[in-house]
């Protein structure tokens, strides 16, 4: 689907000049875990940039203005440019703070072709908000926000062609950026030239869904589908909601109903409208689109700062005149190139509390009474497959939150505090597991040797710390024993495992595997042989033998 997305560079720093006075035409940064997030340009041409620690920063600029990240911040004063933007525009969907984006086939028809519907966005946008803005569109939502980032109009078609000679960093995966560059992979068209099937098994489903969108195609594998009508959920508030802090409350118990009703339909939001009534009637509706699956808290995030956008809009748009579209608006001719629109260049300037014209029902932006009924309705959802989240959830604040916990505790305890696990190479999965200190290089060593004798997939879902002591017997109740010859003494009929009273039937069985590590080293050498066994209960283990004892070592799942 053609895509435009509208981009406002540093849109944090700007945020903070619209909402708490902070001039960002100065050295100004945004930190967040004590790195910068966002510089000014002014802080940029003083060699700031992002990811530098704070202390760094301020070194290269004594001058330095520093601010924390608030996602409430930004997107409050990003509601504006919303409104301006679906003031010409109708389908407007929030990326996140400071980006957005619509279907391109609408305005593209209406105005005459993609480049003027761009052209019409940056002024509008320029009009009412004196915000600078750039405009990109191509073939997906990834793609046009590329080409927003360059202020350039892909040609239908072209999109692929124009990813291919991007930096593998467009991608946004540190961790796969920096594997891929490893493995001389640096350009998106390097890195779609891999066969999909072997990115799959390589690297995981994360970096499929990568190459995919270095491919110029779509980021979601699943359509969304429209939802049954009964999935909306909606709250009727006796007072109106005027606080910011009651907004939030509201949020959140309206974010646990309708991710339960999702769940309750084994379905999953992926793309989110709220729906607003006043005192006075006044209709607000913005859509929210999210890259993955939305979670209680992220439901939850994007119904506050929405709220926190309207109310307090509503109390700094008390008593203004509404803004009447088309006023100071210099024409402009179609076809000419969409250039980044410069503060303050022919524009009158953007009042803070100026009412804005809202596309639905033409109702104004910033409402004029207190909430009375909110409304969400997820308008894209996927089947839940079940997709298990990392260990700290999500990518993103909880990941890096836990590896600043794990870096504090190898800071007081010692590096080898903290410990993560690696595969190695080896022929049993036991052997296989090596700890190494967190923060160090995770590298295998000989997974891919040939490893005679090792275990043939699929590996087992559970490792025990310690084998379970075990008997396997055959039919007439005689431990089974393996020969010099790999001979065995009976068939497997029988298994009893740890302390259970009876045996369990043996319905199948594989094996012997033998074992000989470390033959040439005095004291060193054993002799092992090993077996995968199903029982008639539908357990199925991996057994070893070794001199004369049985052992449960893995538990297939």
């Amino acid at each position: 689907m053609r895509t435009i997305v509208v981009w406002c560079p540093d849109w944090p720093v700007i945020a903070a000049e619209i909402v708490d006075g902070y001039p960002a035409h100065e050295a100004v940064a945004v930190m967040h875990a004590n790195r910068v997030l966002v510089a000014s340009p002014a802080a940029r041409e003083e060699g700031v940039r992002r990811g530098l620690r704070k202390r760094e920063a301020q070194g290269r600029c004594p001058h330095l203005i520093v601010l924390e990240h608030d996602p409430g911040r930004d997107m409050r004063a990003f509601e504006p440019v919303l409104a301006a933007v679906e003031a010409i525009a109708s389908g407007v969907e929030a990326l996140r703070p400071g980006a957005c984006a619509l279907a391109a086939r609408g305005p593209a028809r209406y105005y005459g072709g993609e480049t003027v519907a761009a052209e019409r966005i940056v002024e509008q946008i320029a009009q009412q908000c004196d915000v600078e803005a750039q405009v990109g569109i191509a073939d997906g939502t990834f793609a046009a926000g590329l080409a927003a980032r360059a202020g350039v109009v892909v040609p239908d078609g072209e999109t692929a062609g124009f990813l291919s000679e991007l930096s593998i960093s467009a991608l946004g995966r540190p961790g796969l950026v920096d594997l891929l560059r490893r493995l001389g992979i640096h350009t998106l068209g390097e890195f779609a030239a891999l066969p999909g099937a072997d990115v799959l098994d390589r690297f995981g489903f994360d970096a499929a869904l990568a190459h995919r969108l270095a491919g110029g195609r779509d980021e979601r594998p699943l359509a969304p589908r429209k939802p049954p009508a009964d999935l909306d959920v909606a709250e009727t508030f006796d007072e109106p909601i005027e606080r910011v802090d009651a907004a939030a409350f509201a949020a959140r118990a309206l974010a646990e109903r309708l991710h339960d009703r999702l769940g309750s339909h084994g379905l999953a939001c992926t793309r989110l409208a709220i729906e607003a009534v006043t005192e006075t009637g006044e209709e607000l509706v913005r859509t929210w689109r999210h890259d993955g699956l939305l979670s209680v808290n992220a439901i939850a995030d994007r119904l506050r700062w929405q709220l926190d956008g309207w109310l307090r809009g509503r109390k700094s748009g008390q008593n203004s005149e509404p803004y009447e579209p088309g006023q100071n608006a210099e024409p402009h001719e179609p076809g000419q190139n969409i250039e980044p629109y410069k503060r303050g260049q022919n524009a009158e300037p953007y009042k803070r509390g100026q009412h804005t014209e809202l596309y639905k029902h033409g109702q104004n932006a910033a409402p004029t009474a207190g909430i009375t009924r909110l409304r969400l309705i997820p308008e894209g959802v996927v089947e839940h497959l079940g997709l298990q989240p990392g260990l700290w959830g999500e990518a993103g604040e909880e990941r890096d939150r836990a590896h600043r916990a794990f870096t504090r505790v190898q800071g007081l305890l010692g590096p080898d505090a903290v410990l993560t696990a690696v595969l190695d190479g080896g022929r049993a999965d036991r052997s296989r597991i090596r700890l190494v200190a967190w923060g160090d290089e995770r590298v295998a060593q000989g997974v891919e040797a040939p490893w005679p004798g090792r275990l043939p997939g699929p590996s087992p879902a559970t490792v025990y710390v310690e084998p379970i002591p075990a008997e396997v017997l055959d039919a007439d109740g005689r431990i089974v024993r393996v020969g010099g010859r790999l001979e065995l003494s009976g068939v497997p009929a029988k298994a009893r495992i740890g302390t259970e009273e009876h045996p369990v039937g043996i319905v199948g069985w594989a094996g012997p595997w033998p074992v000989d590590e470390r033959w040439w080293a005095d004291g060193e050498s054993w002799r092992a042989a090993r077996f995968q066994l199903q029982l008639a209960d539908d357990r199925a283990y991996l057994a070893v033998l070794q001199n004369g004892t049985w052992f449960m070592e893995a538990l297939y799942d």
